[in-house]
């Protein structure tokens, strides 16, 4: 619901010296997470602290946590997101909170405020500018009673109609997937092939390119075709029967304009020639596969791009928070956990059983 600055949010000193956790400890499984008490952040010049009301769950948060990224070392090198890890880390990247307490007078104002975190620092001042540092990789996250942010990167969503878990599961999934829809310049009257399209990010795009007045057909399991379809997808092919290139083509005889893919893995290598002439294939995600084959004159011939997307610039984070405050895109929640039971919520997201985001509420 529509919030506004709450009058009980104090300053700094009114407020516990210490926060409830989850931390992780090192790359590897579950037990790697630790639930416990630790310092709360201060926030410093140029910074805010932030009561957290909600914080998403994304396949980083996994995939970070397993230093299944690589490195420049090697593809199975122990790493996250953008590089080496420190730990401990507090992990989180989306994060909905209100503002407690500022670091010097320019955020003030913003006390008692809901605000939406955007996750990045980037690596210039510009519009298009690329992430350099990340929300619960690079620095301590949301998943804690409380974080730090820098006050150039709140945006108050106080008269949002979205609900505090709906709003926590935008920044890294919706910011995804709406990069992935502008870099392939995907628009109205456009057909447009979502993969993976039940999970966070793809049923994300589903909204999104449905809400641009593009044609969707969406892959995903044939259990979640009612939920995906329910979402915004005009067609719905069912990964399961194994023939998803040959269902693809045959939901859009002509071609798509785009295609949205976390999945790669087969699908990028035999999908290409599903791209019209002028067509754009972006990859956000390797859940089928990183390593891939492909014939180099299948994209200049046919003048089709493939390109690599990683979550959002400044400027498509700007227009997200526009959607926010609007409504104008409604999150679909699967399922909410305490603060202790982030594990829990970790060790479901691998199991893709669900259809939608899993949110954190401490």
């Amino acid at each position: 619901m529509p919030s506004s600055p709450d009058p009980h949010e104090a300053d700094d000193a009114s407020l516990p010296d210490t926060m409830l956790a989850a931390v992780t400890t090192h790359h590897g499984g579950l037990d790697a997470i630790d639930v416990r008490c630790v310092p709360r952040p201060q926030p410093g010049p140029g910074e805010v602290l932030v009561r957290v009301l909600a914080a998403g769950c994304n396949n980083t948060d996994l995939w970070t946590r397993e230093g299944s990224y690589g490195s420049g070392s090697g593809p199975d090198a122990k790493a996250g997101w953008l590089g080496p890890l420190d730990f401990p880390r507090i992990q989180g990247g989306d994060v909905v909170g209100r503002v407690a307490a500022a670091g010097d007078p320019d955020g003030r104002g913003l006390l008692g405020t809901r605000v939406l975190v955007d996750p990045a620092l980037y690596d210039d001042d510009s519009p298009d500018a690329r992430p350099a540092d990340v929300l619960g990789s690079e620095r301590d996250g949301g998943f804690a009673e409380y974080v730090v942010a820098p006050l150039a990167r709140v945006h108050d969503v106080g008269d949002s109609p979205l609900s505090d878990e709906q709003l926590a599961s935008l920044p890294i999934a919706y910011g995804t997937a709406l990069g992935m829809l502008e870099r392939g310049g995907a628009a109205d009257g456009d057909t447009v092939a979502v993969t993976g399209a039940s999970g966070g990010v793809g049923l994300a795009a589903v909204q999104l390119a449905s809400a641009r007045g593009a044609r969707v057909v969406a892959v995903c399991s044939g259990s979640k075709s009612d939920a995906v379809r329910a979402a915004g997808a005009d067609v719905v092919v069912d990964r399961t029967r194994g023939s998803v290139v040959e269902d693809l083509a045959r939901a859009a005889p002509d071609g798509y304009d785009v295609v949205v893919d976390v999945v790669a893995g087969p699908t990028l290598e035999a999908g290409l020639d599903l791209l019209r002439p002028g067509g754009r294939w972006v990859v956000a995600g390797a859940l089928d596969g990183w390593e891939v084959r492909l014939d180099v004159r299948r994209l200049y011939l046919a003048n089709v791009s493939l390109v690599g997307s990683t979550m959002h610039s400044p400027r498509i984070f700007d227009l997200l928070v526009d959607l926010a405050r609007k409504g104008a895109v409604r999150p679909v929640v699967a399922a909410t956990y305490a603060l202790a039971d982030v594990a829990k919520a970790q060790r479901v997201l691998a199991q893709r059983a669900h259809v939608g985001k899993l949110v954190v509420v401490p």
